[in-house]
Parts: structure tokens; C-alpha cells; sequence
């Protein structure tokens, strides 16, 4: 049976985000997850700890949390390669494993960063690997896995492919940097789904669903999910699939029988 959490970054959006977690219990389910759902790289503690109690009060697991990205609604997709704000992600890792030590969060997604036209793309990839080893390191010290997700709709965006993102995590070489396969995110980037799950399914760090075109939930497009979830599971992965699609609906959730939400 699949596990779904509910990305409450890109879902609820019209609660504020401490409403959120208590919104996702409250339609059955029993985990969430987030992008960095702070301004900055390092919050201040009460934010923090405001983010934690409304986690921890609603009675949800957090299965998820994205390191600091940068501003994701002007564009920015992450800071791993980012020559010039190396410290900012350095401080957020430390923010970031606070999190997931109190919360009991094992999962880390770390967005590798734009394409800039002043720094070569080998200093780039030269600081990613730096960094994502770096984040790594400290993960595991609470047995943590840090995901790396081949993304879609941002052209200078150098992580398109699940061969993309599997050769930067072949060259990091540690075994808790894995693939984060966003479904929706393969399919638009004209990546083979079917063959990704069928080669790779059983080391997938995290799965993530959408459908095509539109982002929507699944049945909105044309994306066969229902088969490749069943691919998946049959190739070996048994953790959490995140629903993380747009929809503004009164009942975002109203494709899924209630049954079905919290295994």
C-alpha cells in the first residue's frame, strides 16, 4: 500500500504555514512535508520552535524538508552550487539537522542551483560535490539521507535527468546522497520514466507524484501514475510518495478515498 505524504509548500497554500500541518492531519493523513518554510537560511529560533510545535501538535510526521533554496518564487532553485553563498548553506545545514533531529525527519532534498553565466560550470559542479558531501557528513549523524531531484521548468537548471542527478550523486560517491524522483518533473523533461523506475526504483531516496499538463492531481492529465507507483513498489521502494501538485480546490484531496490517505 502507498505511503502519501502531502507537500504543504506547494499544497493548503491558502493556510499560513503553521496551519498547515494540522490541515493535513485533518484530512487524513499522517505525514508532511515541506520546502524550506522559513525566509531565510537561518530563521530565528521562535520560528523555529513554531515550526516544530505546530508539526509536533498536529500529530504528523515530518517525512521531508528541503535545505534553504534561496527565493523560490523569483526563480532561484537552490544554493549548492551557488558560487558566492556558500555560507548561507552551510549555516542552513546545521538549521536543517536541528530540524529533523527534533521532529524525527530523515529525508533532506538539496536543490543544486542555477546555471550562472559568470562561473564556470566545473567551479560549480566542484562546490556541489563539496557541498553535498558536506551536507551528508551531517545528516548521517541522524541517520539522514540527503535527495537530489532532477527538475523541470527552469532552463539554466543543470539537473534535468535522473542520469543527471545520478552522476552527480556517483560523483559525491556517499551512500546517503539518493535520487529524488519526482514523477512530474521526469515526465515534462522527456526522461523515461518506466526505465528509471525499472533500473533505479529500489535505491529512489523519495518519490514525488504530479500529473501532466498542469501539475495537477493525479487523473487531471495524462500521466499513467497509478502504474509506475506500482512499478515502483514492485522494484523495491516502500517509503513515502509526496503529493506535491497545484490545486486551489475547497478538497485538493478529493481523488484519493479517505481510506487511502494514512497507512
Amino acid at each position: 500500500m502507498t505511503t502519501y505524504t502531502v507537500n504543504a509548500s506547494i499544497l493548503l497554500t491558502d493556510l499560513p504555514v503553521a496551519q498547515r500541518p494540522a490541515a493535513v492531519a485533518d484530512a487524513g493523513f499522517g505525514a508532511v512535508e515541506f520546502w524550506w518554510p522559513f525566509a531565510t537560511a537561518v530563521p530565528t529560533d521562535v520560528e523555529v520552535d513554531d515550526f516544530v510545535r505546530a508539526v509536533r501538535d498536529a500529530g504528523v510526521q515530518l517525512s521531508g524538508l528541503n535545505f534553504f533554496a534561496g527565493d523560490m518564487p523569483a526563480g532561484d532553485r537552490g544554493l549548492v552550487s551557488w558560487v558566492g553563498r556558500e555560507a548561507e548553506f552551510r549555516d542552513n545545514v546545521d538549521v536543517v539537522v536541528g530540524i529533523g533531529e527534533q521532529l524525527g525527519c530523515r529525508a533532506f532534498n538539496a536543490l543544486y542551483g542555477l546555471r550562472a553565466e559568470d562561473v564556470g560550470a566545473e567551479a560549480a559542479d566542484e562546490l556541489g560535490t563539496e557541498h553535498l558531501r558536506l551536507a551528508a557528513e551531517k545528516v548521517a549523524a541522524i541517520d539522514g539521507t540527503v535527495l537530489l531531484e532532477p527538475v523541470s521548468g527552469a532552463p539554466a537548471y543543470p539537473l534535468k535527468t535522473a542520469a543527471d542527478a545520478l552522476g552527480v550523486i556517483d560523483r559525491v560517491g556517499t551512500p546517503n546522497v539518493k535520487l529524488l524522483a519526482d514523477f512530474y518533473h521526469l515526465a515534462v523533461n522527456g526522461d523515461d520514466v518506466a526505465a528509471v523506475i525499472t533500473d533505479h526504483g529500489s535505491d529512489f531516496g523519495h518519490v514525488q507524484i504530479a500529473d501532466d499538463p498542469g501539475r495537477g492531481q493525479p487523473g487531471s492529465g495524462n500521466l499513467p501514475l497509478a502504474d509506475w507507483l506500482a512499478a515502483t513498489t514492485a522494484a523495491g521502494y516502500d517509503g513515502f510518495v509526496g503529493l506535491e501538485y497545484k490545486d486551489a480546490s475547497s478538497d485538493p484531496f478529493a481523488w484519493l478515498p479517505r481510506e487511502q490517505r494514512s497507512a
